[in-house]
């Protein structure tokens, strides 16, 4: 399957190629980096895409209102005048691309950045003197209600509302704060409103300073990325432009890999700072990278330290990470002012935390029932190195482990998981079978195909479960709607899962341009574009739907609207022909084991206080108005703050689970590492214990090895 697409890709990638440079040639326009992007995306696009778009003003205002979105989605900078102007091009963005043109991109740059530099010498007059507390007006909160305003004058009431929503909420915050404090000390003296308000002011312009100083860094670059991603939001809201860094943090996220120095950064008032130095890592093993460590230089090995403060983070992080076995400098400034440099080789950093890991777990009560818990965060690959590490071959791994400690059934959880390797999934789905389809992929023009498991094989052959919400996605689907149509696994899980029923690939522009006249102006990243939509086994689609969980249990989400039907522009749901199957034997009794979970979910406090948080937070998101007179203020923020506090950790109490078969964790050469390790599988199997949701899936794990001990008799 992998050599018949590449060669298809390769054929495909050549025409694209002499189709764009004939294009680039043909077309007279100078040829800028951003001209050329766009013509190597615009023929990706009509080449590859599943359900490619005639380039015509339906598809012009379909760029034109992502675009706006991207621009200004809060609706708190544009106005209607701005609007007027730009909605001139709503139906030529077509054109524009097709003819390599940028008038309308330029145009909307010079707005948005006029614009911010208003509001950016509004803001501090706002909050120079008190609001007036008592006044009974509103502030509208939903942009689509909101709508922009009609004009500068307009957009200044806006912000003088908006601005004296966020200072109410700081003084309720500091009121309550100060309340308190006073109450545990006399020493602690209360505040008048005068104090406490002018503190809150205070705090609101550090903020919007700090919010305005990152702003000014977006530079005109980061505004054709989300042009260009505007386009290719137009097909389908997965197919993304990635600009040469995100490419590298997408390749860094599918492979749970990176090169790099091992500590993480954050930015605060224009200064990097080491907020964690992993153990182990390059930057650990130096000795001399410390926590709060400010980073003043950047440099590489023979060449001149660049001056990072003031530096966006993600430029700074660019210029720190680098190839295996390169040296970096670092110019440090440490706690106690002391400035020094610090030299340190670059290695490959692993992530484990994204990587598939398993334990057994069970409760007191059932001590002889030993269950086998598998994680898997993602279905990971690394698309840069054919030996590197696979979730299908971790899932394999840590499914041995655990038939080597005799469980009885295994529970593999896919909660949070978006998807990744579609051919890791079908690796794991054939684990669990003797051989059959595992999914089927349409391609464009409705070429279909099944992808197979072909090895008779069964890794392993007991009770099943797998535990599914709101957010898994794509690859997850796949798995467990395929074990679902096998009725080889019970599902169990939120009402449904995500809806995303489509595959992409991604392409590196790269490739199509080194043998080109245009080779000079990389790097211009990549693209992930949708290519095929895949279907389950039983010829219907996870497409906006998902996968509906055999057994349903209660969610904090289950009130509010989430998946890819929210998505614009998504590819609608549709169906194909059935593939030939067979049926798992022996099956679980799916209705009984629903039935004794409704019933135990029905009468449990936990479960029924989920429900509650799912109602309260429903009601904050759909909150469209607010209401900005102090008092009314006040009781909306102690109405929040109070459930707020009820519901904090809602879904996280202690159950009866216990961890029998701790993992074992392979040993390094160092103790400091092995240490954190082993704090870090603590804190997992800290949050199992407190997983209420894990805890109903193996109750019900628990039925179906009854039942199959049943069936053996």
């Amino acid at each position: 399957m992998k050599k018949i697409i590449r060669t298809s890709l390769i054929v495909t990638i050549l025409c694209i190629t002499i189709g764009t440079l004939f294009a680039l040639t043909r077309s007279g326009e100078s040829e800028d980096k951003d001209t050329i992007l766009l013509a190597y995306l615009t023929e990706i696009l009509k080449e590859f895409h599943y359900s490619p778009l005639k380039y015509d003003d339906e598809f012009s205002e379909k760029v034109y209102d992502g675009y706006l979105k991207s621009l200004d989605y809060s609706k708190m900078f544009l106005t209607k005048e701005n609007i007027a102007v730009l909605e001139s091009y709503k139906t030529k963005i077509d054109d524009q691309i097709l003819n390599s043109q940028l008038d309308f991109f330029h145009l909307s740059v010079e707005i948005i950045d006029a614009q911010t530099a208003v509001v950016e010498t509004l803001y501090p007059i706002i909050l120079e003197k008190p609001f007036d507390y008592t006044i009974d007006e509103q502030f509208v909160m939903d942009e689509k209600q909101r709508g922009y305003a009609a004009n500068n004058q307009e957009l200044e009431a806006q912000w003088w509302k908006y601005l004296k929503m966020q200072v109410l909420d700081e003084i309720v915050i500091a009121e309550n704060e100060n309340k308190k404090a006073h109450e545990k000390s006399d020493t602690v003296v209360l505040k008048s409103f005068d104090e406490i308000e002018k503190g809150a002011r205070a705090t609101i312009l550090r903020r919007y300073n700090t919010r305005f100083k990152r702003m000014n860094q977006t530079t005109e670059a980061d505004r054709f990325n989300s042009f260009v991603n505007a386009i290719t939001g137009a097909f389908d809201p997965h197919t993304n432009y990635f600009p040469p860094k995100e490419k590298q943090q997408f390749d860094i996220s599918i492979s749970g890999r990176l090169e790099g120095i091992g500590a993480t950064l954050s930015e605060r008032d224009g200064y990097i700072k080491v907020v964690e130095v992993m153990p182990g890592s390059p930057a650990w093993k130096s000795g001399e990278l410390k926590a709060e460590d400010i980073i003043l230089k950047v440099a590489q090995a023979g060449e001149e330290p660049v001056d990072v403060v003031d530096m966006r983070l993600d430029d700074a992080i660019q210029l720190i990470r680098g190839k295996k076995g390169t040296k970096v400098i670092l110019t440090v400034k440490k706690i106690d002012g002391s400035i020094i440099e610090i030299p340190i080789v670059r290695d490959v950093i692993v992530l484990e935390e994204k990587y598939a890991k398993s334990t057994i777990i069970n409760t007191s009560d059932n001590a002889a029932t030993q269950v086998g818990y598998i994680y898997l965060p993602q279905f990971y690959t690394d698309m840069n190195d054919i030996a590197g590490r696979r979730a299908a071959d971790d899932i394999k791994i840590e499914v041995q482990k655990l038939k080597e400690q005799n469980v009885a059934g295994i529970i593999i959880d896919l909660r949070d998981n978006g998807g990744g390797s579609l051919q890791d999934v079908v690796d794991i789905g054939g684990y669990f079978i003797e051989k059959g389809p595992i999914v089927q992929v349409s391609s464009s023009g409705g070429n279909r195909r099944a992808l197979f498991d072909r090895d008779p094989s069964i890794l392993y052959s007991g009770p099943l479960l797998i535990i599914v919400n709101t957010f898994s996605a794509s690859a997850s689907e796949i798995l467990a709607a395929a074990m679902q149509d096998y009725k080889r696994a019970v599902i169990v899980g939120t009402q449904s899962t995500y809806g995303k029923g489509t595959v992409q690939r991604v392409i590196d522009i790269d490739q199509l341009v080194s043998n080109s006249q245009h080779k000079a102006y990389m790097p211009f990243g990549a693209i992930k574009i949708t290519i095929q939509k895949f279907y389950r086994i039983n010829g219907s689609s996870t497409q906006l739907k998902g996968v509906i969980p055999d057994i349903v249990l209660p969610d904090l989400y289950q009130k509010i609207e989430i998946g890819e039907r929210e998505l614009d522009n998504a590819m609608p749901w549709t169906v194909t022909q059935p593939e030939k199957y067979t049926e798992w034997k022996p099956q679980s009794d799916v209705k009984k084991l629903a039935k004794k979970s409704e019933q135990r979910v029905k009468n449990d406090s936990v479960f029924n206080a989920i429900n509650s948080a799912s109602v309260w937070l429903a009601d904050r998101r759909n909150e469209r108005v607010v209401s900005l007179q102090i008092d009314q203020f006040r009781a909306r923020q102690a109405k929040n703050t109070e459930l707020a506090e009820r519901y904090k950790n809602v879904g996280q109490h202690e159950t009866p689970l216990r961890i029998t078969e701790r993992e074992i964790v392979a040993k390094t050469a160092d103790a400091a590492v092995d240490s954190l390790n082993q704090k870090r599988r603590d804190e997992w199997y800290a949050d199992i214990k407190k997983d209420v949701e894990l805890y109903e899936t193996y109750r019900i794990m628990l039925d179906m090895i009854q039942q199959f001990s049943a069936m053996k008799k």
